[in-house]
């Protein structure tokens, strides 16, 4: 919901330590890589009951996220690239719920597996959305930078980022977050399919 005002807030800023990583040789599927890598830290560190210190694997998966796509558009955007990006990201954003269901699966697994279901339906309501646009040719006024058309919705990356964030500040607290979360993300997908039913009518 405020991804986009992010972005644009961000922009400046990643643009300028994107152009010092660029001249340092860095690649824009490099960064993708190693921030996955950073990512992935996050779950041992939850499941081993180092919840807070998880927070700091999560803030430079994300700024790689930034710096990645912001490399791109300095060098040569390329389908690989963008399939990275939202693969990866897809991929990390399971593993934080995997992660609080390993540290306490008495208490944390059911809410864990909610949660990671919701992001099927947003996930895939996402990506089968942004293939039928491909093949009509359209292009999202909203993200114009991105390697494919990026449909919205209540919960994106700062949504999500935000609740991990509360997620490990208070473990105790994950199953009500991860319930709360999920119904949010019922949303999103039902007004995701809305926006398809209503996008891809027939000829």
């Amino acid at each position: 919901m405020f991804d986009r005002a992010l972005n644009a807030a961000l922009q400046r800023p990643l643009k300028s330590m994107a152009g010092v990583m660029v001249r340092r040789g860095w690649r824009a599927d490099q960064v993708t890589w190693v921030g996955f890598a950073l990512g992935l830290l996050a779950v041992p560190l939850i499941a081993l009951g180092h919840a807070p210190w998880a927070l700091l694997a999560m803030a430079l998966n994300r700024l790689a996220d930034g710096l990645d796509g912001a490399i791109a558009r300095l060098t040569q955007p390329t389908d690989r690239g963008a399939f990275l990006d939202i693969s990866l990201d897809f991929l990390f954003y399971a593993s934080i719920p995997l992660a609080f269901a390993l540290a306490d699966p008495a208490n944390n697994a059911l809410a864990a597996a909610v949660l990671i279901y919701s992001f099927i339906g947003t996930a895939g309501t996402f990506l089968a959305f942004a293939v039928l646009a491909a093949k009509r040719g359209l292009s999202s006024t909203a993200y114009p930078g991105k390697g494919f058309y990026y449909l919205g919705g209540l919960t994106e990356s700062f949504e999500t980022l935000l609740v991990f964030t509360l997620m490990c500040l208070w473990p105790t607290w994950f199953a009500a977050l991860a319930y709360g979360f999920a119904a949010l993300c019922a949303l999103t997908t039902v007004t995701r399919i809305v926006a398809g039913i209503r996008t891809f009518k027939p000829d």
